[in-house]
């Protein structure tokens, strides 16, 4: 038993030498026929450095990309703003116009024409409707926002002359008059008059969608 177990020793041994000694071998004969460093093709690539010149006039064109961009964009804004003065000022003078012709006929005593009221009328509501898109105009009375009653046949003498006062009112507000110019211990002052212009604005809208249907209602074909 004690022969075997020697033998068994012994045996072991060896082939752990071999196989270490054909590791060795097989490592030093790769060693030897294969050259040093990765395969071709293997391993990260090569660094290769951007030339300066060249990354400096790329951020330049990226820069100026984006500057044409921004001033075309505000350029754009400019032409919106502008557009939207001058339509302001195209209803606000309108309207005043309207005004003063219902004004005259109102003084001149002559009989209503329903057709040519119906007309101003519209016309004013739109001026006056498109010039609340850019002031947004509200009332915070709730009792206000409710629509007014039905002018009656013997109120329009009457109606008209209280459109063409309240559009007085409106365009001789001191907040659209004096937008720009207005000083930091007037704010609360310049704030009043906006509400004032606001109320003005959509009594203006409702007076005149009132008397327009009205008109439209006298208006009779003889």
């Amino acid at each position: 038993m004690s022969c075997r177990v020697i033998s068994l020793n012994k045996l072991s041994g060896f082939l752990v030498v071999l196989v270490f000694g054909a590791t060795l071998a097989t490592s030093t004969f790769a060693q030897g026929t294969t050259p040093a460093g990765p395969p071709p093709g293997a391993g990260p690539p090569a660094n290769k450095n951007i030339n300066f010149e060249d990354r400096m006039r790329q951020v330049k064109e990226g820069q100026l990309r984006t500057a044409e961009m921004e001033a075309a964009s505000e350029a754009d804004n400019q032409k919106h703003v502008q557009a939207a003065i001058v339509n302001m000022k195209e209803d606000f003078t309108r309207i005043q116009v309207l005004r003063n012709d219902i004004a005259r006929n109102l003084v001149a005593r002559k009989p209503l024409d329903y057709k040519l009221v119906s007309e101003q009328a519209a016309e004013i509501n739109k001026r006056a409707s498109d010039l609340n898109v850019y002031m947004l105009a509200r009332v915070p009375d709730a009792k206000e926002q409710n629509d007014p009653p039905d002018v009656k046949s013997e109120e329009m003498i009457s109606s008209l002359v209280k459109l063409c006062k309240l559009i007085d009112s409106f365009t001789e507000n001191p907040t659209l008059k004096n937008a720009n110019t207005v000083e930091a211990n007037d704010i609360e002052k310049a704030k009043e008059d906006k509400t004032k212009a606001d109320r003005d604005l959509l009594a203006i809208i409702k007076l005149s969608s009132s008397i327009r249907k009205k008109s439209d209602s006298l208006n009779v074909p003889r």
